[in-house]
C-alpha cells in the first residue's frame, strides 16, 4: 500500500472540528445510527401480524429476524476496512441509502420472499451504520473528549434497541397505519441523516492505492454466516447434537481457519490479525462477545415475558421497557461526561460489569407474580450496567491502537458484539423453549409438551386458553424466563473478569485524523531516511 502526497490540510479540511461542528455532525450520525438499530428491533412485536398477513410459516418468522442480523454482522468488518481506505462520509451515506432502499422494498413487499430479501439489504446498510458511526467519531474527536459524546451514542443505541418493539407494537395496534409503517417510519429519518451529514461532516480524505482482500472477505462472510445459521436453526429445525450440527460447525470452522490463513498473508487484510496481539483490544473483544450474549440473549425475551407471563398487550409490553431505557440513558451520559472530565475510564467498565451481573441474578428471580415495581428496578439496574460498559469498551480499544487501525478495531468490536448477541439469542432461545417444554409436560402431561423435537415448542395464544390452563402457562413462562437470566449471568461474570484484566491507559487528546496525519508523516520521514 502506498499513500499519495496530498496538499497540507487547511482549516476547512483538517481533522480538527470545533464543538459546534462536532455536535452538528453528530446529530446526523445519531439519526443514522438510530434508524439502523430501529430496523433490527421495530419488527419484534409486529412479526406475528406480518407473517400472518403474508401467509408465512414459523421458519419464515425466524428468517425475517435472522436474515437482517446475519447481513449486518457479516458485513461490519468489510465496512470497517473500507473506512480505513475510502471516504468515511461517502460510505456512511451509501449505507444509509441501502437502508432506505431495503425499507421501501420491505414496506411494499407482496410476499415473504421479497420481505426476506429486503431485510438482507437493510442488514447490509445497518452493518455500515453501526461500524462507521464510532469510526467517524474517533476520526473527529480525541479519546479524552470521546467519552462525553460516546455516552450520547450509547443512549441512542439503548433507546433504539428497547424502544423499537414499543414503536412496532403501537404501529400494529393503530388500524390506520399497520405493520408496513414499521419499515416506512425509518425512511424520512434516514434521508434527513444523509442530507445533514452532507452539510455538516467535514473529514479529510486520504487517497491511497489499495489492494482489497476479496478472498479473505468471502471466507470471513461464509464462515461466520455458516456458524450463525447453525446457531439460529439448532434447537428449532434440528437438535443441537445432530448430524446437521456436526456438518455446519465443521464447515464454519474450516472456512474461518482458511480465512485466518488468507488474512495472515494479505497485503490489506479485512481484519488485521495483529490487532489481537494488543492486550486491550483482545480483552475488549472478549468482553464485547460476553456482553452481547448476556445483554441481547437475556433482554430479547423480556417482551415475550411481559406478554405471555404477565398478559400485557404489545404496546404495554413496549412501555414496560422504559426503566431499562432510562437507566441506560442516564448511566451512559453521566459516565461519558465524567470520563471526559477526569480522564479515567476503567472504573466505569468494572462498575458497569458488576452491576450487570447483579441485575441478571436479580432478574433470575422473575416469575408470573413478580410486581411491576420490582421488575422495573431490576431492569433499570441492567440498563445502568450496560450503559457504563458498551461504548466505553470501544473507547478503551480505540485509545490504544494506531489511528490507521481505528476502523478495523472499531468494526471488530462491533462485529464480535453482534455475533455474541446472535449466538446468545439462538442458544438461550433454545434453552427457554426446552425449559418451557419440560415445565409444560410436568404441569399438563405429555400431550401439552409433546411434539417439540429440538425445542420447537409452539407459542400459545392466551386468549384461547381456559382459565386453569392460562394460569399454568403464565407460571411456566415466568419461571422459564427467570431461569434464562440465571443462564445468562455467568457470561456477565466472565465479562467482568475480562474487564478487570484491561490495563487503564491515559486518554489521548488528539483526534483520529490528527493522529493519522502524524503517523503518516513519521512513516514518510522514516522511508526518506532509508
Amino acid at each position: 500500500m502506498t499513500a499519495t502526497a496530498s496538499a497540507p490540510p487547511t482549516a476547512a479540511d483538517s481533522g480538527k472540528m470545533n464543538r459546534r461542528e462536532v455536535l452538528e455532525a453528530l446529530s446526523g450520525l445519531m439519526m443514522g445510527m438510530f434508524v439502523g438499530i430501529l430496523a433490527s428491533t421495530v419488527v419484534a412485536n409486529a412479526l406475528p401480524r406480518i407473517i400472518s398477513d403474508l401467509g408465512g410459516s414459523q421458519s419464515v418468522y425466524t428468517w425475517v429476524v435472522t436474515s437482517e442480523l446475519l447481513a449486518m454482522t457479516v458485513t461490519v468488518p468489510l465496512w470497517g476496512k473500507m473506512a480505513d481506505l475510502y471516504s468515511k462520509k461517502l460510505l456512511i451515506q451509501i449505507s444509509l441509502g441501502l437502508f432506505v432502499v431495503g425499507s421501501l422494498i420491505a414496506g411494499f413487499t407482496p410476499n415473504v420472499e421479497v420481505l426476506i430479501f429486503s431485510r438482507v439489504v437493510q442488514g447490509i446498510g445497518a452493518g455500515g451504520l453501526t461500524a462507521l458511526a464510532m469510526i467517524i467519531m474517533a476520526a473527529m474527536i480525541s479519546p479524552r473528549e470521546l467519552g462525553r459524546y460516546a455516552g450520547l451514542f450509547g443512549a441512542v443505541f439503548g433507546v433504539g434497541t428497547i424502544a423499537g418493539p414499543l414503536i412496532g407494537g403501537v404501529l400494529v395496534d393503530t388500524s390506520w397505519l399497520g405493520w408496513r409503517w414499521c419499515f416506512f417510519i425509518g425512511v424520512p429519518i434516514a434521508l434527513g441523516a444523509i442530507l445533514l451529514l452532507q452539510r455538516t461532516l467535514k473529514l479529510p480524505v486520504v487517497k491511497r492505492q489499495v489492494k482489497i482482500d476479496y478472498l479473505g472477505a468471502l471466507l470471513i462472510t461464509a464462515g461466520v454466516s455458516t456458524l450463525l445459521i447453525w446457531s439460529t436453526l439448532a434447537g428449532n429445525q434440528f437438535d443441537w447434537l445432530s448430524g446437521w450440527t456436526a456438518g455446519l460447525v465443521t464447515a464454519g470452522v474450516v472456512l474461518l481457519a482458511l480465512a485466518v490463513l488468507v488474512e495472515s498473508r494479505a497485503e490489506e487484510p479485512i481484519i488485521p490479525l495483529d490487532i489481537f496481539r494488543n492486550r486491550t483490544v483482545a480483552l475488549a473483544i472478549v468482553a464485547s462477545i460476553l456482553v452481547g450474549v448476556a445483554m441481547f440473549g437475556g433482554t430479547v425475551f423480556l417482551s415475550q415475558y411481559f406478554q405471555l407471563s404477565l398478559g400485557k398487550s404489545p404496546t404495554v409490553a413496549g412501555l414496560m421497557s422504559l426503566p431499562m431505557i432510562f437507566g441506560l440513558l442516564v448511566s451512559s451520559t453521566v459516565a461519558g461526561g465524567l470520563i471526559t472530565k477526569y480522564g479515567r475510564w476503567k472504573g466505569y467498565l468494572v462498575a458497569g460489569s458488576a452491576i450487570m451481573v447483579v441485575s441478571l441474578v436479580l432478574l433470575s428471580t422473575l416469575d408470573a407474580q413478580t410486581s411491576i415495581l420490582v421488575l422495573s428496578i431490576y431492569m433499570a439496574l441492567l440498563g445502568i450496567g450496560v450503559g457504563m460498559i458498551m461504548q466505553n469498551l470501544v473507547l478503551a480499544a480505540q485509545n490504544d491502537v494506531p489511528a490507521a487501525e481505528l476502523g478495523a478495531v472499531t468494526s471488530a468490536l462491533t462485529f464480535f458484539r453482534s455475533m455474541g448477541g446472535t449466538v446468545g439469542v439462538s442458544a438461550l432461545g433454545a434453552v427457554l423453549a426446552n425449559r418451557v417444554n419440560s415445565l409444560m409436560t410436568e404441569q399438563l402431561g405429555d400431550a401439552a409438551g409433546g411434539g417439540t423435537e429440538g425445542g420447537g415448542h409452539a407459542v400459545p395464544d392466551l386468549s384461547m386458553l381456559p382459565e386453569p390452563v392460562l394460569r399454568i402457562v403464565q407460571d411456566v413462562y415466568g419461571t422459564a424466563t427467570g431461569d434464562l437470566f440465571l443462564v445468562a449471568a455467568p457470561f456477565a461474570v466472565l465479562a467482568l473478569v475480562a474487564v478487570l484484566f484491561i490495563k487503564e491507559k491515559p486518554l489521548k487528546t488528539k483526534t483520529g485524523a490528527e493522529r493519522l496525519e502524524e503517523e503518516e508523516r513519521a512513516a514518510a520521514m522514516g522511508a526518506g531516511m532509508h
